[in-house]
């Protein structure tokens, strides 16, 4: 188990982080944390003891007054339930992104059975998740030792989205309408993609410089950090449209022609969530592919 450090203790150097250190104590986090390795209480097979789930994570850092993040508010992106970095927290200055990318073990164990998830990527979306909320907890803490309030968005009582059982609740409160199926009022897909991480793909997913399979996670501070330049102009600039992650696809829910059909693919995952509870997954279309751990073509601005 990787020990968290006293929250009693006082910081007595006077060294403020700064996004090296983010960096260096996450991947430190993950290197030496138990829970990013399969162990004997949760193994679905004896076999699987000891895989692990992620290898170190990549950051990005965005401005909380990005005017992307209102782009978001418009209909054809989220929409107007999409709540800006400062409607979280007012005074916040950065958004932290980062990207924890799946390990060569789990990704190439969902190769191999081209209908059903495997076992370790069952694993690496549920314990794998829970082991990303540990590290957001573990981050917003160390930040708020330096007297700067933040949050994680996911975390916080005003999060939902149309598959939580609170939105219903939350939108007649308010009076609203319904907002569109399959949106939140916080993307890390889409906010990873202001920071600079990556684009997206034709499956939706989003095209990292360590690829496309594995899990995002973000962080909204009032502490400064310098933000990234993007390194790319266009929303689906890493990808290459080659289908592969169409034919991988075990219910033909990606096409060419249409991108991703979230009811096909939604309806299959409650499939994979009776047959493997308290698990589900599918990620069919994040391995196999020239995306999985890379970006498969160069950048617009790297070919100027």
């Amino acid at each position: 188990m990787y020990f968290l450090p006293d929250k009693n203790k006082k910081n007595t150097t006077g060294r403020r982080m700064d996004k090296k250190e983010i960096k260096s104590i996450a991947a430190d986090y993950i290197k030496n944390s138990n829970d990013n390795y399969i162990n004997e209480k949760y193994a679905i097979s004896k076999k699987l003891i000891g895989t692990k789930i992620f290898n170190i994570p990549i950051f990005s850092f965005g401005s909380a007054d990005d005017e992307l993040f209102k782009k978001l508010k418009e209909p054809s992106v989220i929409g107007e339930h999409f709540l800006l970095p400062k409607e979280w927290l007012t005074n916040a200055k950065t958004v932290i992104s980062f990207f924890l990318p799946f390990s060569k073990q789990v990704r190439e164990s969902n190769y191999h059975d081209q209908k059903w998830p495997s076992a370790e990527w069952l694993h690496a979306r549920i314990e794998g998740q829970e082991l990303l909320n540990k590290l957001c907890s573990f981050l917003k803490e160390k930040i708020e030792k330096e007297n700067y309030k933040s949050i994680v968005p996911i975390f916080d009582s005003r999060f939902w989205s149309n598959t939580n059982d609170k939105k219903k609740e939350l939108i007649k409160n308010k009076n609203q309408l319904d907002p569109p199926l399959f949106t939140s009022n916080w993307s890390e897909r889409h906010t990873a993609y202001i920071c600079g991480l990556g684009t997206f793909g034709l499956s939706k997913g989003l095209i990292t410089k360590k690829g496309i399979a594995g899990r995002f996670g973000s962080i909204v501070t009032e502490k400064y950090f310098r933000p990234d330049k993007r390194k790319y102009d266009m929303v689906s600039e890493y990808c290459s449209r080659c289908g592969e992650c169409a034919k991988q696809c075990p219910v033909n829910a990606i096409s060419l022609q249409n991108g991703k059909n979230h009811f096909i693919c939604s309806d299959f995952l409650k499939i994979t969530r009776s047959k493997y509870s308290p698990r589900y997954g599918c990620g069919k279309c994040q391995v196999n592919v020239p995306c999985e751990n890379k970006i498969p073509v160069k950048s617009l601005k790297e070919s100027t």
